[in-house]
């Protein structure tokens, strides 16, 4: 059985989820103290996470590994030492989603634009939390869409799960992969 794929991503109004360099200070305008907007209780419900190498790169540099204990796996065609317990793995998003099945896992949590995209692609993201932040960065790294392309997934369903706003600004909504017909 293939385990679940879940995607928890904070997305500027207009689509970004960092800036063009990968910074991530435009998330400050949200930052509210004792919030998390449901963060601990998702990570706490995946037992993996699936990184694409982009945000593994950005994941490097912060002062605390996030993870803490929790399995880390980075796709990535590149020879790289673990600096953490991170586990690198290659393939596409089937051959990945057989890994991590064959590893033993139910849920996993994947992050990074290209990684979403591409599991997008194969069908194989069960549900979605994105956390729309106020602001409009104007460029950066799409979430849904490669700069200058058009989509590699196909439509796709969704039913929603539900949607709550924060007194910040920021609105999250939650969704499902609709069912094959």
């Amino acid at each position: 059985m293939t385990p679940k794929f879940s995607i928890f991503i904070a997305v500027s109004l207009d689509g970004f989820i960092a800036r063009p360099d990968g910074d991530l200070d435009w998330l400050d305008a949200v930052q509210v103290a004792g919030e998390d907007y449901g963060y601990h209780a998702f990570f706490d419900s995946v037992d993996a996470v699936l990184l694409g190498s982009g945000t593994y790169g950005t994941v490097r540099t912060f002062p605390e590994w996030p993870y803490g204990d929790k399995p880390c796996y980075v796709a990535t065609s590149q020879a790289l030492r673990p600096v953490h317990h991170e586990v690198f793995v290659r393939g596409n998003p089937v051959e990945l989603a057989r890994t991590l099945n064959e590893r033993g896992h139910d849920r996993v949590y994947v992050d990074g634009a290209a990684l979403i995209r591409s599991f997008l692609a194969t069908n194989l993201v069960n549900d979605l939390t994105l956390s729309v932040v106020p602001v409009l960065l104007g460029s950066g790294i799409p979430l849904f869409r490669e700069r200058g392309k058009e989509p590699a997934y196909q439509e796709h369903g969704l039913r929603a799960l539900g949607s709550h706003t924060y007194p910040s600004g920021l609105v999250q909504l939650k969704y499902e992969k609709l069912k094959s017909v």
